[in-house]
């Protein structure tokens, strides 16, 4: 299916949860074969090598965020994705606004892939930055609060939660959801300027418009959740490190960086809950991958591939080798999804601590 990004975001917001994630995601927009645009990674990396500094555009890290250069900050970022639920204090506003459009650390990053066609794609991975966790905590603690008030005994506080039907669960469902919402708009608007730099980077003299060059748009997320029937039941789905892989819903499932990524259409098990992994998953805890690994290691693994090589020994637990083969993932859960494409990464751009 062939779409624009103006439809996806039309979409999204009329059909709120079902199309944007609280946390983790992937926006990608694919470019069409074009005898103006390079289409094997040898002839594309120089370009990408000088996209490097969509960096100055889209700013990463922990806590990161950026003078949006806005005429009227808050009407930029809240008018596109509403006004939150619950109140935000002065510095939660800002924090919101700063980080809008930004990426944070970890496993969170940007790439320009190609396919097997020639085919150009941008991968973002990105959620609700601070204000989704400032969000999180506050109604983790109120659940904790609510299980003392109730004399309600749990194996472990961190089980604290919510009873349907009640104001409280009520109320986290509604900042879940905007801040769901929140994290779709961060992205698009940092897939924008990824196309820009691409465009710009390309073409100098001519750059192409967004909308000319995308040819399809995949928004897909993990670790979110959403009200769903399954067995003749309403339940509420939380996909933790899953992506939602109903019949013929499309996903994005990463492997690591300097590793391929996969388009997949989902085959709708039931047994899964209609989902399936989001990505390779970890092989070392981040700590064992900073005491095993290399930097030298890590720019092996990245040979030929545009990154930035100047925060290797920040990346260093995002090192590919940290992360299990996505190939054998892939394959080890064929029957959750149908693999469309395989993208190879041109460029990686990742924030670090």
């Amino acid at each position: 299916m062939e779409v624009d990004t103006a439809w996806v975001k039309r979409r999204a917001k009329e059909l709120g949860a079902d199309l944007v994630g609280i946390a983790g995601a992937a926006t990608l927009n694919a470019f069409p074969p074009d005898p103006r645009w390079p289409q094997t990674p040898e002839r594309i990396s120089p370009y990408c090598k000088s996209v490097i500094v969509v960096a100055q555009r889209i700013p990463a890290g922990v806590g990161k965020g950026r003078d949006l250069g806005y005429r009227d900050e808050y009407r930029d970022v809240f008018g596109v994705v509403g006004e939150p639920p619950s109140p935000l204090s002065a510095r939660q506003q800002a924090t919101a606004i700063a980080q809008f459009g930004t990426l944070g650390s970890g496993n969170q990053f940007v790439e320009v892939c190609l396919d097997k066609r020639g085919t150009v794609w941008t991968v973002l991975h990105s959620g609700s930055r601070g204000i989704g966790n400032q969000l999180a905590t506050y109604h983790i603690g109120k659940a904790k609060g609510v299980m003392r008030e109730r004399l309600t005994s749990l194996s472990d506080p961190d089980l604290a939660h919510f009873t349907e039907g009640t104001a409280e669960f009520d109320a986290y469902i509604r900042d879940m959801l905007w801040a769901q919402r929140y994290a779709y708009e961060s992205r698009a608007r940092m897939n924008s300027e990824l196309l820009r730099s691409l465009a710009q980077a390309i073409s100098p003299k001519r750059p192409a418009k967004e909308k000319a060059i995308t040819v399809q748009v995949v928004n897909c997320h993990h670790n979110f959740a959403e009200r769903e029937q399954h067995g003749g039941k309403d339940l509420w789905i939380t996909r933790k490190g899953a992506i939602k892989a109903g019949v013929g819903d499309l996903g994005v499932i990463p492997g690591s960086m300097g590793t391929d990524t996969y388009i997949v259409r989902g085959k709708g098990s039931p047994d899964s809950y209609n989902s399936s992994s989001h990505g390779a998953g970890r092989r070392l805890s981040r700590g064992d991958a900073r005491r095993q690994l290399d930097k030298a290691g890590l720019r092996a693994q990245m040979k030929g591939k545009a990154w930035n090589v100047a925060s290797a020994s920040a990346l260093i637990d995002e090192d590919p080798r940290a992360y299990k083969d996505i190939r054998q993932v892939m394959a080890d859960q064929s029957d959750l999804t149908e693999v469309l494409h395989v993208l190879t990464q041109v460029l990686n751009y990742k924030g670090t601590g």
